[in-house]
């Protein structure tokens, strides 16, 4: 017999490899949590960083151990308490045969399945860190409840965790019962016998003790339930307790609360005697109850009762209902005024509104980003945003409303072979200046007219030694960029063109603007971190090196501030010689009683939102929103800055807590922040959607639902195949009827509630919030905020936004004049349409830009339009529109009055529609110059489109000379008999004062 050969040795290869492999993902996950760390670090916000996510551990630890415990305990009694022996030996077999498969690894499942349990139950429960910290941390809100007289934070603060507690423990109470009761069948403690179950006598206790916990806790969340009736959102209804709610499903919660708790007596008492009758007789009273009282009886009192008689037994319920959704939003405060708005234009109407005609926006940001880029960007890789911002500055002491843009960097705008790592993060790490333009003006041709602009910066804001003009932070900065070196170090980032058309200088970051990445470990984290081997192993990578990354000014205040909603648009301004972002947060709630839900996303989408200019608020159902927060980003160096800008609020109050030394008060605000801080615009689109219906405070009014508004779609976006958004809401300073003094608005209208698509577009109501906060340090103007709502007078059709662009469209002298510039290749762009209450109505205010054809191409401010009620009026500026709308003499100037004789000046041909008292103007009779050059272009557009079909493209071209020297010769008589045109006297037409 020969020897056995030597044993085979089990290969090391396969657990060296996963030891390997778990120390390197170990080790990406350290990379990932400690550059976290060095950026909260660097910040000085690490305080938030860690309070975070220590509450994240607390709650999956503590959730962990609850239900590992409970399910390692409930196996371990069981198995403990196992009969020895058992009388059905064929039964015993069977289970015999599991329990010595289950023998070798008993020990290891008894832990291995609790701690498997657990770590689920951890991991479902770590998001619920908000509800425990707010629980621990609650401020009360000073004002009750009309149903219970509970305060508001109880079900803002306390009723979120209780539930989500009593839930925690019914999940576990369940998992573990179960546990328990699996354990116990397997060792032989429950069998199925053919006169029944058998239970031992430890089964049976484990069992009704676990029922009867289960039971108790169910009684808790029935007791719980009343006080959630409060927060219904009734879809389609109203928010709140109703009648039925009131009547019937609390006083039955409470019925059916104290019944299982009865019942669970009953089932502590039958697992001591061994009587199960009494036990089982409960519960299925107790299901029968929770049926016909929990739902039948409910929905009885609903049908019968209610219903018949809906409005009388709700009117109550209702009232609370629109006062608490009032509140919630902010609604409550509306200063609400009764318009008697005119529609005929008479001369001289607008003498009393001098300052808001001198304030008219004319530069629309949403279309003239192409002609900042063509006048403004100099180099391929900078770039502006596609929507600009609208701002005011104060200038000469007269306050001037602004179109305002950064120059930001622009990767892609680099060259192919310049695409390399060490340009895209070494070298051009930012953008360079602030381009600011005059809102109300333009240039005589038609281009923007600039406050501050040009390489180097210089304007308003002064050169670079007045303003850091260097963007390292903004809405397009690249992913990441290593600045930094020691002093006397050779420059290697670059900075901006010498002039326009001589080099480039260079720059090296000195501010404290990312963590540190000079040392061979952090190094080597950030470059796997960014999955870059170039990161570590690149010379440009220095001892004084940081890197700049997470560069969104929404987004840094979004993680350093996790429990703020953050809104949309994030606006630049210079700040005390610096650039900031001011940043709007709000903190809000779905918990308040009786409130009105609304989808954030919903309510925040518009046409510049569905065109990807502006970003929607989240898909989050809220009934609670407040402002609280205003933050600032330094585009130079990223630091993040937040202000308690509503310091009463609860929500506010009980998170400065959570995260102490993070929001600084209001009196820390310079008077130059607090000059450029505006009403947000998320937080007004969410007002105006609900005072669609909750303008009207009255419970029979708002039930009968006979005044409900909606917000008009933007007229100005058009096209068949286009689906129909909302209009914008417009910032501009104006003045409200009434008032002495121009204020920075933000304004919306209203029209009748469209059903089916369908829409009478005529104006009901207009809506402004006051955004001037004033400019004294530490002190908020008590105006700020104020809504205020003109109510039109229903009898008077006064025309909403869809009719007056319809008029501007349908108009046929302005068809005429438009179908003229859109020859020779060039389009007509339509600006926003601007409401504003002026001269006893509401005036209608919209630019047209011209924009030719080729990549170069930018639009030109050209024309303006205005109407009021039916009249119609068409200028090259919107001082002479005004004229020309108001009988030759609006009685005030318009800021582009002195472009009334320029090169694209004059009063223009014009348009009258309507009741018109503008019989007397010059302005409507074509010169006959004009007249033989439309002539002449008529011809040469016939003659060209006859050669075109003939396929004679050298007479073709031969017209297009033709057509352009006749449209030439018509803006030049166009200009002519402008200027023939006599101007208002100084006497009949005061000048405005652009000023507050």
């Amino acid at each position: 017999m020969s020897a056995p050969g030597p044993r085979r040795r089990r290969g090391a290869f396969v657990p060296t490899l996963i030891v390997v492999a778990a120390l390197v993902a170990g080790f990406v996950f350290f990379a990932n949590v400690w550059t976290d760390v060095l950026w909260y670090q660097q910040l000085g916000f690490i305080g938030v960083f860690v309070t975070q996510n220590l509450a994240r551990i607390g709650v999956f630890l503590a959730v962990f151990l609850l239900m590992g415990l409970a399910v390692y305990f409930s196996i371990r009694v069981a198995y403990r308490a196992r009969p020895v022996y058992a009388p059905d030996q064929a039964v015993q077999d069977n289970l015999g045969r599991y329990q010595a498969q289950l023998e070798p690894v008993r020990r290891a499942v008894m832990i291995g399945l609790p701690a498997v349990l657990g770590l689920f139950a951890g991991t479902a429960a770590m998001g619920q860190w908000p509800k425990v910290l707010l629980f621990f941390n609650q401020e009360p809100f000073g004002q009750t409840d009309p149903q219970f007289n509970l305060d508001l934070g109880f079900y803002v603060f306390s009723l979120p965790f209780l539930g989500f507690l009593l839930s925690l423990l019914m999940s576990i109470v369940a998992v573990a019962g179960l546990a328990g009761l699996l354990t116990h069948y397997l060792y032989g403690a429950i069998r199925i016998q053919p006169r029944g179950v058998f239970f031992s006598h430890a089964a049976r206790l484990q069992l009704g003790i676990t029922i009867a916990v289960f039971l108790l806790l169910l009684a808790a969340n029935y007791w719980l339930g009343r006080y959630t009736t409060v927060q219904n959102p009734n879809v389609g209804r109203w928010a709140g307790a109703l009648y039925t709610d009131v009547n019937a499903v609390v006083p039955t919660r409470s019925i059916l609360a104290v019944a299982a708790a009865i019942v669970a007596v009953l089932f502590i008492v039958a697992a001591i005697i061994g009587k199960w009758r009494l036990p089982v007789i409960g519960t299925a009273m107790l299901i029968i109850t929770s049926l016909l009282a929990g739902g039948l009886y409910p929905w009885v009192i609903q049908q019968f009762q209610v219903r018949p008689s809906e409005q009388t037994l709700e009117k109550e319920f209702i009232q609370r209902n629109i006062d608490a959704t009032r509140a919630a939003y902010g609604l409550d405060k509306i200063k609400v005024n009764e318009y008697k708005a005119t529609t005929t234009a008479t001369q001289g109407a607008l003498r009393g509104d001098a300052e808001t005609a001198a304030s008219i926006r004319l530069l629309d940001p949403n279309l003239v980003s192409a002609s900042f880029e063509q006048l403004e960007q100099y180099r391929p890789y900078y770039q502006f945003p596609e929507t600009l911002n609208v701002d005011r500055y104060k200038i000469n002491g007269k306050v001037q409303d602004t179109v305002i843009a950064l120059r930001e960097l622009n990767p892609d705008g680099l060259n192919a072979n310049q695409q390399s790592w060490y340009n895209k993060h070494i070298v051009y790490t930012h953008g360079y200046g602030v381009v600011a333009a005059k809102g109300n003006k333009f240039t005589s041709d038609g281009k923007p007219d600039f406050l501050q602009s040009g390489i180097p910066s210089t304007g308003m804001f002064g050169d670079d030694s007045k303003y850091q003009p260097r963007i390292y932070f903004g809405e397009n900065s690249p992913e990441y960029s290593i600045v930094g070196a020691p002093e006397g170090s050779q420059h290697r980032e670059q900075d901006r063109p010498a002039s326009k058309d001589k080099g480039e200088t260079q720059y090296t970051f000195t501010g404290n603007g990312g963590p540190n990445v000079g040392n061979p470990l952090n190094k080597l984290l950030y470059s796997i971190k960014f999955q870059s081997s170039d990161l570590l192993l690149s010379d440009g990578v220095n001892s004084d090196s940081q890197i700049l990354y997470d560069r969104n000014p929404r987004q840094r205040v979004e993680k350093v501030a996790p429990y703020l909603t953050i809104d949309g648009n994030s606006y630049p301004a210079v700040v005390d010689g610096r650039v900031k972002w001011i940043v709007d947060g709000y903190t809000t709630s779905s918990d308040l009683p009786y409130s009105q839900s609304q989808e954030l996303d919903t309510a925040t989408r518009d046409s510049q939102t569905a065109a990807g200019r502006l970003s929607a608020l989240p898909g989050e159902s809220v009934n609670y929103i407040r402002n609280s927060v205003k933050a600032t980003v330094d585009a130079y160096d990223g630091s993040v800055t937040l202000y308690a800008w509503d310091d009463h609020d609860p929500i506010l109050k009980a998170w400065q807590k959570v995260f102490p030394s993070t929001v600084k008060p209001l009196a820390e605000m310079s008077g130059d922040l607090i000059s450029h801080v505006r009403y947000p615009e998320d937080l007004f689109k969410v007002q105006r959607e609900l005072l669609g219906r909750y303008h009207v405070t009255d419970a029979d009014g708002f039930y009968q639902n006979n005044d409900a508004w909606s917000v008009p779609n933007d007229p100005t976006i058009k096209g068949n195949d286009v689906t129909p958004v909302k209009q914008p809401p417009y910032y501009m300073s104006m003045q409200m009827p009434g008032e002495t003094s121009t204020a920075f608005r933000l304004t919306s209208t209203f029209i009748p509630q469209t059903v089916g698509g369908n829409a009478r577009n005529v104006l009901y109501g207009f809506l402004a919030a006051n955004g001037d906060a004033g400019d004294k340090t530490g002190v908020k103007d008590p105006k700020y905020g104020e809504l205020e709502l003109l109510r039109l007078p229903t009898d008077t059709l006064v025309p909403g936004p869809g009719q007056a662009q319809n008029k501007f469209d349908s108009d046929p002298n302005v068809s005429r004049e438009l179908n003229l510039l859109r020859q020779g290749a060039s389009s007509v762009v339509s600006g926003n349409l601007l409401t504003v209450p002026m001269g006893g109505g509401l005036l209608y205010v919209q630019p047209v830009y011209l924009k030719s054809t080729g990549s170069t191409a930018y639009p030109t401010l050209q024309r303006v339009l205005v109407a009021f009620g039916d009249q119609v009026g068409f200028a090259p500026t919107l001082d002479a529109a005004l004229d020309q709308l108001f009988g030759g003499n609006s009685g005030t100037k318009a800021g582009d009055a002195a472009n009334n004789n320029g090169g694209s000046g004059g009063t223009g041909t014009g348009s009258s529609s309507g009741n018109s008292g503008n019989s007397g103007n010059k302005g409507n009779t074509p010169a006959p110059g004009l007249k033989a050059a439309l002539d002449d272009a008529k011809k040469a557009i016939d003659a060209g489109q006859t050669a075109l079909k003939n396929g004679d493209f050298a007479a073709y071209g031969e017209q297009q000379k033709k057509l352009q020297d006749a449209l030439n010769r018509a803006l030049a008589a166009e200009g002519e008999q402008g200027a023939a045109t006599p101007s208002p006297s100084p006497s009949s037409s005061p000048s405005a004062s652009p000023g507050k």
